[in-house]
C-alpha cells in the first residue's frame, strides 16, 4: 500500500502566527468599564472577565502588522459560560461578550485587507454542561432525542438516581476521591470534570453536528482549526471525514491538532497538517534557558514533567530527532511555540532571563513550520501557570519591554529573508557544550549561531558554510549571519 502524500497549507510554511486569548488581549476602544469586569492589570482569577473583545483585536491589527504576524490564532471564542471558552454551549454563535458573529465578520474583513489569516480554535471532544442538547438530556431522561449524544449512566437516563451537574454531597466526595465521572455524577465528562461532558462521536446525530460545525466556519471565511485535544477523539474516521468536509470547501484550510508528544499517527496527510509542536518547546526550554530554568515551575502541574537542562549535543540531538519525525511537508507546516495559554510564559520559566527567550525566539523563526508568539510575549508579559499565564495585554508601552520587541521584529525580518531556512531541510549542529549552529541543507550562505555560555565563542564558517571567516559570538546571545 503507498502511503498518503502530505498536502499541507502552502501559505503556512511562511506565517509567523500571533496566539490571543480574546478576553485578555483588548477592549474594543469604545467600550465601557462595566462593574463585573476585573481591573485589566490585576492578576487574572479562575472565573474572572476582563472584558477583552473581538472589535478590540481588530483595532489591534495594525500593531500586530507592525511586529510581523500573518496569521491569528484565537483560543475559543463561541458562546460559553467562562473565560477561556472550552465550556461551549452555541457552536454556531460567537459569544455576545466578544461582540456576537458580526464581530467575528468585521475581524476577518480588517485581516483579509491587511493579507492576515484567521484560525479558529474547535472543541470538539466535550461541551459545557450548558449546552441545549445536554441539558435537555437533563430534564427529560431517557426520553430525549439527544441521550446518544452523550455517554450517560443508563440508571440516570431511567430517572433512578439524579443527574449531578453541580455535584454536591457525596457526589463531590466521590469525584474528589478519584471516581469516574460516570459513576459520581452520571455521564462521562473530561478529566472527570463537571462542566465538561464529552461528546459520543459514535452517534450519528452527534457526529453530524460537530462535522457541520467545522465546516460552517469555514464557510463563514476561517482560515482553518486548532484543534482542542483532538487524540481524545479516538476515531480516526471522525478526523478523516473532519478533513475531507473542511478541504471541500476552502483546500487552503489549515488543520492543527494539540498534541504534545509525536504525532505520527495523525500526520500522514489524511486526517491533520501539522501539531502545536511541544517537543520543541520542551527542547528550547532545556537547552536556551539552561541554568536558569526553573525546573520546579517549567514541570508542575504541566506536561511539561519530563523538562530537563540539556547541553548543545543533547538539544541538537533533540530537534534534528524531532525535525525527522514527519515528512518535510509536515515540518515545514508545524506551530513551533515556546509557551500557551496551557503553559507558564517561557520568560517566568527561565526566571525573566531576557538573554534566553531572545536566543529561542530566534531559532524557532528559523526552523521549518510557522513560529507562534504568545500574545504579550514579545513585550515581556510574564506568568506562571492558569490563570496568571493569562494575563492581561500591557497596552503602555512604559510597562512593556521595547527592546525585546524590537529584537522579535528583527527575527521575524531574518526569517522572512532566509527562504531555504523555512521551506527547506535544516540541521542543528552542536559546537562544544554551550553553542550550536543552525544551518540549511540547500542554501550554504546563511547560518545562525546560538551560545548558551557565559564565554564568547569563535566559529570558524568555512566548516559549516560557503561563507568566510571567523563569527565571533557573545556570551547568552545569538547571530545570523549571511542576512
Amino acid at each position: 500500500m503507498s502511503l498518503m502524500v502530505a498536502d499541507t497549507p502552502d501559505w503556512v510554511r511562511d506565517a509567523v502566527f500571533y496566539q490571543i486569548f480574546p478576553d485578555r488581549f483588548s477592549r474594543d476602544s469604545l467600550s465601557r468599564d462595566v462593574p463585573y469586569l476585573e481591573d485589566w492589570s490585576a492578576p487574572p482569577t479562575p472565573h474572572g472577565f476582563k472584558g477583552g473583545d473581538l472589535y478590540g483585536v481588530a483595532q489591534r491589527l495594525d500593531y500586530l502588522t507592525e511586529l510581523g504576524i500573518d496569521a491569528i490564532y484565537l483560543c475559543p471564542i463561541f458562546a460559553s459560560a467562562c473565560n477561556h471558552r472550552y465550556h461551549t454551549y452555541d457552536y454556531f454563535q460567537v459569544d455576545p461578550l466578544l461582540g456576537g458573529n458580526e464581530a467575528l465578520l468585521n475581524l476577518l474583513d480588517q485581516s483579509r485587507a491587511r493579507n492576515m489569516r484567521v484560525v479558529l480554535d474547535g472543541v470538539f471532544n466535550h461541551a459545557g454542561r450548558g449546552f441545549w442538547q445536554f441539558h435537555h438530556v437533563l430534564e427529560n431522561g431517557a426520553a430525549s432525542p439527544y441521550r446518544d449524544w452523550f455517554h450517560f449512566d443508563p440508571a440516570r437516563l431511567r430517572g433512578d438516581l439524579p443527574f449531578q451537574p453541580y455535584p454536591a454531597g457525596q457526589a463531590a466526595t466521590d469525584l474528589a476521591i478519584g471516581s469516574g465521572s460516570l459513576e459520581a455524577i452520571g455521564y462521562a465528562a473530561w478529566w472527570n470534570l463537571p462542566a465538561l461532558p464529552k461528546f459520543n462521536t459514535d452517534c450519528p446525530e452527534a457526529r453530524e453536528f460537530l462535522l457541520s460545525v467545522g465546516e460552517h466556519w469555514i464557510e463563514f471565511g476561517i482560515d482553518g482549526w486548532r484543534l482542542d485535544v483532538p487524540n481524545e477523539i479516538k476515531d480516526d474516521e471522525f478526523w478523516r471525514e473532519f478533513r475531507q468536509r473542511v478541504r471541500a470547501i476552502n483546500p487552503d484550510a489549515y488543520i492543527v491538532g494539540e498534541i504534545w508528544g509525536d504525532a505520527s499517527h495523525w500526520l500522514q496527510g489524511d486526517m491533520w497538517d501539522a501539531v502545536m509542536n511541544y517537543q520543541v518547546t520542551i527542547a528550547c526550554l532545556g537547552f536556551f534557558g539552561g541554568s536558569r530554568l526553573d525546573l520546579e515551575l517549567a514541570r508542575q502541574p504541566s506536561s511539561f514533567s519530563h523538562v530537563r537542562t540539556c547541553s548543545a549535543t543533547e538539544f541538537a540531538d533533540e530537534i534534528n530527532r524531532v525535525l525527522h519525525c514527519y515528512p518535510q511537508e509536515v515540518a515545514a507546516a508545524q506551530l513551533n511555540l515556546l509557551d500557551s495559554h496551557d503553559t507558564p510564559r517561557f520568560l517566568t520559566c527561565c526566571r525573566n532571563d531576557t538573554a534566553s527567550l531572545q536566543m529561542a525566539w530566534l531559532f524557532i523563526c528559523l526552523l521549518p513550520g510557522a513560529p507562534c508568539v504568545c500574545y504579550g510575549d514579545e513585550v515581556g508579559l510574564a506568568g506562571r501557570h492558569d490563570p496568571d499565564c493569562r494575563r492581561g495585554f500591557p497596552w503602555d508601552e512604559s510597562k512593556q519591554d521595547r527592546t525585546l520587541f524590537q529584537w522579535y521584529q528583527q527575527c521575524i525580518h531574518w526569517r522572512k529573508q532566509a527562504t531555504e531556512f523555512r521551506r527547506g531541510a535544516v540541521k542543528v549542529i552542536a559546537l562544544g557544550p554551550d553553542a550550536v549552529l543552525l544551518t540549511s541543507g540547500s542554501d550554504r550562505s546563511v547560518v545562525a549561531v546560538f551560545n548558551t555560555g557565559t564565554d564568547a565563542v569563535h566559529i570558524d564558517l568555512a566548516g559549516y558554510s560557503d561563507l568566510r571567516g571567523t563569527a565571533a559570538v557573545a556570551g547568552r546571545s545569538a547571530i545570523v549571519v549571511g542576512l
